[in-house]
């Protein structure tokens, strides 16, 4: 073997033992936080496959009186069949019935009516129903891995408006892989390595 190729397998070596910490801190970048001790809202954002893991933190939120109100963002998709409804539910109407499954009164939750495609959409829609109410401070809920472009797309988005905005991640492991295990799951590579082109994307185009 050449000493070319000798150095070759040294690199790729290199790598292979490398990826595993590299993946890790790679996950762990994506990860931001803003709590807020109390807040006149908490926002689950749109998850369509997260809503689980979100409306529960939401819940869990909400039962520890870090905000009198939950408040839903809509994006419009249906999930799997519900033999119990005979249909196929929309995913907001889903995370409505974790949150009722967790406690959280019908009356203290609200589906936002403007219909997202995406997290700015989101922003929007939020900014829309805060200023509308009065509302002063927004806690906004998301998966592990969106929260740093949740968090910098709401924080342009309420700019010089004087509302505060927070955000609270899920925890890992429900329906988010853990940031050492990511890259040996299908979701966990739509959860952090398409993250990265959406956060460049992100930042770039909503300045």
């Amino acid at each position: 073997m050449s000493k070319r190729w000798a150095r070759g397998w040294k690199v790729v070596l290199l790598l292979l033992l490398a990826w595993p910490f590299v993946a890790w801190l790679a996950a762990l970048a994506l990860i931001k936080t803003v709590s807020l001790p109390r807040a006149d809202v908490v926002v689950v954002l749109s998850g369509s496959s997260a809503y689980i893991e979100r409306s529960r933190r939401g819940a869990e939120l909400y039962k520890e009186g870090r905000a009198p109100r939950v408040v839903l963002t809509n994006d419009n998709l249906r999930g799997g069949w519900s033999e119990e409804r005979q249909t196929n539910p929309l995913f907001v109407e889903r995370a409505q019935e974790e949150l009722a499954r967790a406690g959280v009164p019908s009356d203290s939750v609200e589906v936002l009516p403007d219909v997202v495609a995406g997290t700015h959409d989101e922003a929007i829609a939020v900014y829309n129903y805060a200023t509308r109410k009065g509302i002063h401070s927004v806690l906004v809920v998301t998966s592990p891995y969106h929260t740093r472009r949740a968090l910098l797309t709401m924080q342009r988005t309420f700019r010089d408006t004087g509302i505060v905005v927070g955000v609270e991640r899920t925890e890992n492991g429900e329906q988010t892989p853990s940031p050492t295990t990511w890259w040996l799951h299908r979701r966990g590579w739509s959860a952090v390595a398409l993250e990265y082109p959406k956060l460049i994307y992100y930042y770039w185009k909503y300045r």
